[in-house]
């Protein structure tokens, strides 16, 4: 018996030790992240790759391709081979607002690629220079309605996802402020701070320690509903007369389609796995964004969902890339 029992307890090791030993000898892989290393998209793929890598045992990588607002490293990801070895950390910018602004990009967002899942909601803040009188949304609309194009925003360029989100915002409330646009966050963010401009909407990731610091007034969360990181302040639903008005950035990880069933089911689980590890749910609410999930039916909607919307405020905006 004891025999027997070392027998099976040497197999169980060799078994163990051949399991690590296949997982490690898979090939490495790579998340392509179409923008700049250092943003959000790029601190959630870093986070993303690191628990993969934990849960399965393979070498998981981040490649950053920006350009042509995230068009050249999603191209990069359509044209892949379907192998299981490479993956987008796409956005809702990168499948929506850049396919609209850049007719010549070849990918389709919804047919060239599957949903592995979401990962992370960063969800956008209405704020303002402490110098701005409005303490609420309702008064920022009722000075701007008189006073047109008197206050300045700044968003990270034309055609981002900001100066969408305030086109939008700003059709909604009947309002007209001046556009300054910027190469970038961080200059956008800068001049704000300086008070040069003194309306923005950013990501409550980005905006949290200027917040907290009294260096910016917040107005308002642009979402359905409030933040958790800052229960007390409204939803731009709820403090100005803009019934269901929201605008949010989405982040999550695409397979190039024809990518096996097998290999996408395989990473979707450990991803789901990796998820619940405390130290990266920690790191994504602790940088002020929310995780999400959501089913591959749910993404394809949501994407579909967001080109409609934003194609109409490009085309009443009469918005091009210049």
């Amino acid at each position: 018996m004891k025999r027997m029992g070392s027998l099976l307890l040497a197999g169980t090791v060799a078994f163990a030790a051949f399991g690590a030993a296949a997982a490690q000898e898979r090939p490495t892989a790579r998340i392509i992240v179409p923008f700049a290393a250092g943003g959000p998209n790029d601190v959630v793929a870093r986070l993303a790759a690191k628990g993969l890598t934990e849960i399965l045992g393979q070498n998981i990588i981040v490649d950053n391709k920006p350009g042509a607002t995230g068009a050249i490293g999603t191209q990069f990801v359509a044209d892949a081979a379907p192998d299981g070895l490479t993956m987008l950390l796409a956005s809702s910018s990168s499948m929506s607002t850049g396919p609209l602004l850049m007719p010549s990009v070849r990918f389709d967002p919804v047919k060239d690629f599957i949903p592995v899942d979401l990962i992370a909601l960063d969800e956008n803040i209405l704020v303002v220079h402490p110098s701005v009188a409005a303490k609420t949304t309702q008064e920022l609309i009722d000075y701007a309605k008189a006073h047109p194009n008197d206050l300045n925003y700044s968003t990270s360029g034309i055609g981002s996802s900001y100066h969408l989100g305030t086109q939008l915002f700003s059709s909604r409330a009947g309002i007209e402020m001046t556009h300054v646009p910027y190469k970038g966050t961080a200059p956008a963010v800068l001049d704000l701070l300086a008070g040069r401009v003194q309306v923005q909407f950013q990501a409550v990731s980005q905006a949290r320690g200027n917040i907290e610091s009294g260096k910016v007034r917040p107005l308002a969360i642009a979402s359905p509903k409030r933040h958790p990181a800052f229960p007390n302040i409204p939803t731009v639903a709820e403090s100005a007369n803009l019934p269901d008005f929201s605008f949010m950035t989405w982040m999550g990880l695409f397979f190039p389609a024809g990518t096996p069933e097998a290999e996408v089911d395989r990473m979707r689980d450990a991803l789901h796995k990796a998820m619940q590890l405390p130290e990266l749910k920690k790191r994504i609410t602790d940088l002020g964004m929310q995780p999400t999930s959501q089913s591959p039916e749910a993404i394809a909607a949501q994407i579909e969902g967001d080109l409609a919307r934003w194609g109409k405020v490009i085309k009443d905006g009469n918005i091009v890339l210049q």
